[in-house]
């Protein structure tokens, strides 16, 4: 592999502006692939090629100006790709990779012929689903978009009425799992095939958006070891490069099943820009620019990491609950600079290291009192 120093991403996120960070403090161009200039990773790119994310010309022009190409996200033309990739255009992830992963009902194939559990699981047909039940797009569902909890009649008929107003797509239905936990990993692995495996970490969804991650996550040590082992196997059969988000469901009885994978940096990962020896996003960068990946342990005894969503309220002093968080022993206040707000959307992120793994619920607690006016259960 030759020497990588210019990185292309396609995307231009919050994801996209913490690989640019990161990409700066290792002494690395980064490059975006983006729609608009206001989009948050502008700001730190060395260079932006302004186009749709999956627009392939766009994407050839971004070839022109690095090594190797990568992603923020799943929304791209694969086939498209496959095309540029045949010109000598280097991904990494490589899009052989990718292909068993950006549709969700695949995806979920590609872990059933590995022997992974899953969630029962189907496509979406004519006849009502077994309820309780989740749908969710197959294609370009993210943060609560495309994904519906149905758990009776009149939740279905909702879904059946809002159906034609959603953009033509196919659903996987799986069945709903009563989980006790949710967890995730984050697995990064290089060319050469050296994985390095973060702390399994506990996470909570809110309307299916990531509401908050504490790390580690306190569960049995076979536990760990089953999802540890898990996200090898996963890593090694697509030959992944890069880092890669896993999350899983934990129910009663210890079963571990598989919920989704990201082939990318991830929201349960932001906890290791302040809390681990090398960021998920630095860890990404050394992976796909062929250096050995760095130490993915944590420096400290317990995190949490709470995302900071757009709130309902007509006007919200987002300076001042900023000003309140940033003032927490041991915090560490991200903010996107996203040019515009709304409910539920990504703003910023705020980590809190802890010396005491036992007091991560009351530090969320106290942050979600900051942030929402009141905590929500945890």
């Amino acid at each position: 592999m030759n020497k990588v120093t210019k990185i292309g991403v396609i995307g231009g996120g919050q994801l996209a502006w913490m690989l640019g960070l990161a990409a700066k403090e290792m002494g690395l161009s980064l490059w975006v692939q983006t729609p608009a200039a206001t989009d948050p990773a502008v700001a730190v790119a060395a260079g932006v090629c302004y186009g749709a994310i999956a627009d392939v010309a766009t994407t050839a022009q971004l070839a022109e100006q690095v090594d190797v190409i990568t992603f923020e996200n799943e929304f791209v033309d694969l086939e498209g790709l496959q095309r540029l990739e045949q010109r000598g255009v280097c991904f990494y992830p490589r899009l052989a990779s990718l292909a068993p992963l950006l549709d969700k009902y695949q995806q979920r194939h590609f872990l059933q012929t590995l022997g992974i559990p899953v969630p029962a699981f189907s496509y979406l047909g004519d006849r009502p689903p077994t309820l309780p039940c989740v749908i969710k797009a197959c294609r370009h569902g993210y943060d609560g978009q495309g994904t519906f909890v149905i758990s009776n009649e009149q939740a279905w008929q909702q879904f059946q009425q809002r159906w034609p107003e959603i953009p033509p797509q196919g659903f996987l239905v799986e069945a709903f799992v009563p989980y006790v936990k949710e967890l995730a990993i984050m697995a990064a692995r290089s060319p050469q095939g050296e994985i390095a495996l973060y702390s399994v970490v506990e996470t909570q969804q809110v309307d299916a958006i990531c509401r908050w991650v504490i790390a580690p996550a306190s569960v049995d040590p076979l536990v760990t070891e089953q999802i540890q082992q898990i996200a090898r196997q996963i890593l090694t059969a697509l030959d992944a490069v890069g880092i890669f988000g896993i999350e899983f469901f934990l129910t009663a009885t210890g079963e571990v099943l598989v919920n989704e994978i990201a082939p990318r940096t991830h929201n349960s990962g932001h906890y290791t820009i302040d809390a681990c020896v090398t960021s998920q996003f630095q860890q990404h960068l050394r992976a796909i620019s062929g250096q050995p990946l760095g130490s993915p342990a944590m420096h400290v005894p317990a995190a949490v990491m709470v995302n900071l969503l757009g709130l309902a309220e007509p006007q919200v002093d987002y300076g001042a609950k900023c000003e309140a968080l940033a003032a927490l022993p041991g915090a560490n206040l991200h903010w996107y600079g996203k040019s515009q707000t709304y409910t539920g959307r990504k703003l910023g992120h705020v980590t809190v290291l802890l010396q005491q793994p036992a007091a991560a619920l009351p530090m969320i607690q106290q942050i979600e009192a900051i942030w929402y006016g009141t905590p929500v259960a945890v």
